[in-house]
């Protein structure tokens, strides 16, 4: 096979198809949504793929059959018949200034209403764009295809001014409730933004619009499966350790049992040939890592969160659940599932290195420490684990408390929670990316902290210095026997009792013994 232009970067179907781009064939998903109901709603995070398969719906309703030559779609789908488009697309400008979302949809009706020579009847957004579904459908004689780009993004952008977000939200609702009073003239609808906001909230008017975002035969409809690094992008796979592709970048997932890529990921590894936490870097919000620090939610508890459906949903302005901010934005997602009386309730975790290592580090600027120093931390880590250099991982850690400003304690509501020392502890180990677990069960009870690395296994307990008597940390290790769970491991297991001072802010005992 040989090798094709990557498609980074590339949100036009007809671009990507005309330039000979590799192209994992997502067609056989949007004739089953076509076939089977009118109006859709997917929530996944960004760039994910969201705007090329809308359009790609794009061009199967206007008829540009050359560019599914070879694919699912080309001998199934009615060539015929073209349904006249509205596409909607808000993954542009700046929806934090009051006002502007009008302005941007005023605008993009202008250039719709231009190319299909409609003369605007209206000065509202929402009845103008009502006016154009029917008087598309006049025109052709054919039905509508309405698609949403970024459907949440005004308000999304604006969520740190409440009262911006809310009139957006306000703006859009009335603005989709079209949808639903055009139904005789819209042949297909198809929403899609990076969070799913509550119907009450925003689709009170569109209570017939079919949420497919955990729906397990569309868990890949957006992402790469294994199957399709395999299948498609084969001559990019030589000379890449595949085990450490799977690490890195793989693991989100929806509702089923597969698993996907983020093909933002795959392609930059694919161009630059080593990893490193492209999707990461290109944005992570600052809304979502303070408000974690704000709520105070301890970093270790971010493994093994549950939730329910209705609690992943719950997303509103002023009303954003952590598990559904955390899932709905790509940094957890779904590892596991059980039913408890008929009803889903889901595990979450993070979905690989990339995201777990990221996040974790982000999470540590904002917990007080400095990036730089992290940096050079990470350098000395690693080799004090391998090496079971006891001492020297014991004075690195203190230097990492030393080195919190003492104005950042008296400032942070997180400052006074107790899992704040075992948070920095576990950001530490997971941002320089280690293979750390938290929580984890034996017969003695459930682990604090455990460390993996080449052979050696560091097993934690955290004590408050002032609440715990000297040496309480490394004697609940002894007592309830944690050890045991790891020797069939066959390397060293080391047991690290770390008690902090709430006084002076820092490691007050570290304490070790080869179990």
């Amino acid at each position: 096979m040989s090798r094709r232009l990557l498609p980074i970067g590339i949100q036009s179907f007809r671009n990507l198809r005309e330039r000979g781009c590799y192209y994992v064939d997502k067609t056989g998903y949007a004739l089953r949504m076509v076939e089977q109901g009118t109006h859709y709603f997917l929530s996944r995070p960004r760039r994910f793929g969201k705007s090329l398969f809308l359009d790609t719906l794009k061009e199967l309703f206007e008829g540009s059959r050359e560019l599914f030559e070879g694919l699912e779609a080309c001998d199934r789908w009615d060539w015929s018949v073209r349904h006249p488009v509205v596409r909607l697309d808000f993954s542009g400008g700046n929806f934090k200034v009051p006002g502007y979302l009008e302005v941007n949809l005023m605008a993009q009706l202008d250039a719709i209403e231009d190319e299909a020579g409609v003369q605007g009847r209206y000065r509202t957004g929402p009845e103008r764009f009502g006016h154009l579904i029917r008087t598309l459908h006049r025109q052709t004689g054919q039905p509508v295809a309405v698609l949403v780009d970024e459907y949440d993004k005004p308000i999304l952008d604006a969520l740190e001014e409440e009262e911006v977000a809310r009139a957006n939200r306000d703006y859009l609702r009335g603005l989709y409730s079209m949808v639903k009073s055009g139904d005789a003239h819209i042949r297909f609808c198809f929403l899609t933004g990076v969070s799913k906001f509550s119907k009450v909230s925003l689709f009170s008017g569109l209570n017939n619009l079919v949420d497919i975002t955990m729906e397990p035969q569309y868990s890949s409809v957006c992402g790469y499966t294994e199957a399709d690094l395999d299948a498609v992008f084969a001559p990019e796979l030589e000379g890449l350790d595949r085990e450490r592709v799977r690490e890195w970048y793989n693991g989100y997932r929806w509702g089923g049992e597969e698993t996907v890529y983020n093909p933002f990921d795959a392609l930059l590894l694919f161009r630059k040939r080593e990893f490193s936490p492209w999707w990461f870097e290109t944005g992570t919000p600052r809304f979502l890592v303070e408000t974690l620090v704000e709520r105070g939610i301890p970093t270790p508890s971010l493994e093994g969160m549950l939730a329910s459906n209705d609690l992943l949903s719950t997303f509103d302005v002023g009303d954003i659940a952590t598990e559904a901010l955390l899932f709905q934005t790509g940094y957890l997602t779904i590892v596991g599932r059980e039913d408890w009386d008929g009803e889903p309730i889901y595990r979450l975790g993070y979905p690989n290195r990339e995201v777990r290592q990221s996040l974790n580090r982000s999470l540590l600027q904002h917990l007080g420490q400095d990036l730089s120093r992290l940096t050079a931390d990470r350098v000395r880590l690693g080799p004090l684990l391998r090496d079971g250099d006891i001492p020297g991982l014991g004075a690195l850690l203190r230097s990492v408390f030393a080195g919190i400003p003492h104005q950042w304690h008296t400032r942070n509501e997180i400052a006074r929670f107790e899992g704040y020392y075992a948070s920095v502890f576990y950001s530490y180990f997971a941002g320089a990316g280690m293979d750390v677990s938290v929580e984890e069960s034996s017969s003695g009870g459930r682990l604090d902290m455990a460390v993996k690395t080449e052979g050696r296994v560091y097993l934690f307990e955290f004590k408050v210095a002032e609440r715990a008597g000297p040496g309480a940390a490394l004697a609940q290790l002894k007592e309830r026997g944690y050890a045991d769970k790891y020797r069939h491991l066959g390397g060293p297991v080391h047991l690290v009792g770390v008690e902090f001072s709430e006084k002076d802010r820092n490691v007050a005992r570290f304490e070790t013994e080869l179990a």
